[in-house]
């Protein structure tokens, strides 16, 4: 084994002798007729489900797509030149039809080379608002379903940079839109500004945890920047073009109109901003105005949120999560922690819920109590909601039935939330009176859509249940043999009329018309399968146990003339993972793998080497598991051995693959994964890290489900960390990261200082900085070119 890990080495070592000024290139044929197809168009649909929009965009962005400005603010990313978020996709195109008609009808009227975004139907459906970015402004436009015609309606710059800038009024025929101040300032170029003093920040003792977050302000001139960038005047705008100054100019960061469009609640954000936690955690003020724009009551007030207790289950303490009542006119609902929002504190109830009538003159009137952190509530048409609450650490979520007329409720679902076996899936919804989504209860019964996972399979089901005595009947279970069908929403419940997405490995996913009482189903779309080259590949969900006992599953890929009955050949293997943290085996163990889902290759994974002679496990589960008062972490290491070489020894089980020649790969926390398996283990050939961090005192205060702080468990940090142990690390590595990465704690420097540490000490290692990309790649240059590198470091080290 030792021999042949050297000689593997020493054939990949041309990867890391010097550096090297390459040219974008592009993998294989094989590979490239996959990469390089033509996408389908996304389909949304209205409330009433007669309406397809279909919005087409291009497969990648493009290299120039990511070079436009950019600045870096409070989290954000934006375009300081057209006033959007720089990391949106738009569509560049739309096209609409009726769900009883045959073919899409091209909307007509639309911009040249259109740039859109945030599409809205107005709360009467027969409209549709969205975005357009020329090349230095954002426009509003909306399309007219009836006519199929679309124009734009304002000429006044729309302000996009923190989200969408408009939201519709109740009559559907105005629009409250977020513009561009007409006195703005100019942006300050620090480069050409000399700070007129150091920058200084204070604590004032209190133990706080706070993760580490990316594209943070700095200084004095990125406070005035995004500043700049955030303020905002709302206008009122008609669908005919009329315009009228509604507010002056400030940081809005949400627009809400009551159900009735009677009230208006503006959240602002205020200072002081901070230098240590994006924008969400900044001072906010909501208030309620009227109509007109007249002041009826500040309803919040948050203050700067730098301190929050340890634990995924801890929040901020006061008012929270403050929204509508969408089954009443004018009623605000919000939650307040009484634990003070700690998680470690022992309380009989965590979280009260409040109700509160406009105008505001009582008091908030109490409702609700939650013995775990209150997470979601869902209204009806009825007089009962769905209140949810959970708890991290055991991973509990209890859901109530709460009768609106005296506030008693029912426990309807009690379960570990990991466990989709158990998952009684959603409710069907519709839209009241006031055009709020709200559970659909029809003769005080409701009925639930869920993905239907099993031990045996998965089968998609709609149940129905019964409000007054809680009892569920099973009106449809899928049961198709060599398809796969998703249940998108009910048409018709009498005459069990249903939309679904029905799919195979080798069918496209398509949209059909069911009638669940007879079976027969209509075709709706009839999209094409742009990867025809693997549609005779193999494919199999397998099965198999780690050696403690844990059920594991992977999806398999055989290429398509492989004799898998005599398997003289033995195949090179190509592992992709990424590990998921679970709190039991029952849980970890259950299969969420289809082997009839559509076979979709991507840059995220290795499928698309099944065309060049490799066996691929694609999604081979990884679970850390930390049973009882033990945490996943504890055991990180062996857990992660343990899946891998499960993984290897099952597919070798089959006759199939040659075990010497097996690579592992992983993004982010899968990169990471990657590197620990190299580490510890001698069951790998090579492996492909993408984007990953590598060292866990750069995220001292918690990572991916890691709630304790590096004080608090150093071993388990240092242990955890591939940096610490880079001199251990001595099989082929490639390790590839966006230039520009924007996820918390996967700083592109945790790539360049591991890649440094491995160079220094021997190691085979090739580093790939992917210029302009992110946490996730966009330009089709740069994955061209991933796909290039990863297509040669395997055949250098697995094929030779």
């Amino acid at each position: 084994m030792k021999k042949r890990l050297t000689t593997i080495a020493l054939l990949c070592m041309m990867f890391v002798n010097a550096q090297e000024n390459i040219t974008y290139q592009k993998p294989s044929p094989e590979i490239l007729q996959l990469a390089d197809f033509e996408r389908a168009p996304s389909v949304s649909m209205n409330s009433k489900r007669d309406w397809m929009i279909f919005s087409y965009r291009s497969t990648y962005k493009t290299l120039d797509d990511l070079n436009q400005e950019e600045m870096k603010l409070a989290g954000l990313r934006v375009n300081p030149v057209t006033n959007i978020s720089s990391t949106i996709t738009h569509v560049n195109n739309l096209k609409t039809r009726k769900l009883t008609d045959k073919n899409e009808a091209q909307v007509k009227g639309l911009p040249n080379n259109p740039k859109i975004a945030y599409l809205s139907f107005s709360p009467d459906e027969k409209k549709l608002a969205f975005t357009n970015t020329t090349s230095n402004a954002v426009e509003l436009w909306i399309l007219d379903l009836a006519t199929n015609t679309a124009k734009k309606i304002s000429n006044q710059p729309l302000n996009a940079n923190l989200g969408s800038p408009f939201v519709w009024m109740s009559d559907s025929e105005n629009l409250l839109v977020k513009v561009i101040p007409a006195n703005r300032k100019e942006l300050i170029d620090e480069k050409k500004n000399l700070p007129t003093g150091p920058i200084v920040s204070n604590s004032d003792g209190k133990v706080s945890q706070n993760r580490t977050y990316q594209d943070l302000l700095k200084n004095p001139q990125d406070e005035a920047n995004f500043e700049t960038l955030a303020k905002s005047e709302l206008v009122k705008i008609s669908t005919s073009g009329t315009a009228q100054k509604f507010k002056d100019a400030e940081l809005y960061t949400s627009v809400n109109f009551s159900p009735d469009g009677n009230y208006l609640m503006l959240t602002t954000i205020q200072k002081p901003y901070s230098y240590i936690v994006p924008l969400n955690r900044f001072p906010m003020t909501s208030t309620v105005y009227d109509k007109e724009g007249n002041l009826v009551k500040t309803v919040n007030e948050t203050p700067l949120n730098e301190i929050m207790p340890k634990g995924f289950s801890s929040v901020r303490a006061g008012k929270r999560d403050m929204s509508w009542r969408d089954d009443q006119p004018a009623t605000l609902v919000y939650a307040e922690a009484l634990d003070g929002g700690d998680q470690a504190k022992q309380v009989e109830y965590r979280d009260e819920l409040f109700l509160w009538e406009a105008p505001f003159n009582a008091e908030p009137q109490s409702f609700f109590k939650t013995k775990q952190r209150f997470s979601n509530i869902e209204w009806s048409n009825s007089n009962v909601a769905i209140i949810t609450d959970s708890w991290y650490d055991t991973r509990n979520s209890k859901s109530y039935l709460v009768n609106l007329k005296d506030n008693s409720s029912k426990i309807i679902d009690d379960r570990n939330y990991q466990d989709v076996y158990s998952d009684p899936g959603n409710f069907v919804e519709t839209k009241n009176k006031f055009g709020r989504t709200v559970i659909n209860i029809d003769n005080n019964k409701a009925h639930l859509i869920g993905d239907g996972f099993t031990k045996d399979g998965q089968f998609p089901f709609i149940d129905e249940l019964d409000l007054n005595g809680l009892g569920k009947k099973r009106i449809y279970k899928s049961n198709l043999k060599n398809s796969k069908e998703s249940i998108v929403d009910i048409l018709d419940a009498k005459s069990g009329k249903v939309v679904v997405v029905e799919q195979s490995s080798s069918q496209y996913p398509n949209y059909f018309v069911r009638n669940i009482k007879n079976g027969k189903a209509t075709a709706v779309t009839n999209f094409e399968n742009p990867f025809e080259s693997i549609k005779n590949v193999y494919k199999e969900v397998i099965k198999y146990k780690r050696n403690d006992g844990v059920e594991l599953t992977g999806t398999l890929y055989l290429p398509a003339n492989y004799d898998r009955k005599n398997h003289k050949e033995k195949l090179p293997l190509l592992i992709w993972a990424y590990p998921r943290e679970y709190v039991n085996k029952d849980t970890a163990g259950q299969n969420t793998q289809n082997p009839n889902d559509f076979t979709f290759p991507s840059y995220g994974s290795f499928i698309y080497w099944v065309t060049k002679g490799y066996a691929v496990l694609d999604d081979a589960s990884f679970p850390i598991i930390g049973e009882g008062d033990a945490q996943p972490n504890d055991t990180f290491v062996t857990q992660l051995v343990a899946n891998g070489k499960a993984a290897i020894d099952a597919v070798d089980k089959l006759g199939y693959i040659d075990r010497t020649k097996v690579a592992v790969g992983g993004h982010s926390y899968g990169a990471f994964m990657t590197a620990n398996l190299l580490t510890y283990s001698k069951d790998y050939a090579c492996g492909i890290a993408r984007s990953g961090a590598y060292n866990r005192t750069l995220t001292p205060f918690g990572f991916q489900s890691e709630q304790r702080n590096y004080w608090d468990v150093p071993e388990i940090y240092n242990t955890m960390s591939p940096f610490m142990q880079a001199d251990k690390m001595k099989t082929p590595m490639l390790l590839i990261h966006g230039e520009a990465d924007n996820n918390p704690g996967t700083f592109t420097l945790q790539t360049e200082r591991y890649f440094q540490a491995l160079k220094n000490l021997g190691a085979p290692v090739r580093m790939v900085l992917l210029p302009k990309e992110a946490h996730g790649y966009a330009a089709k240059e740069n994955i061209l070119h991933t796909l290039w590198e990863q297509d040669q470091f395997l055949e250098k080290c697995l094929k030779k």
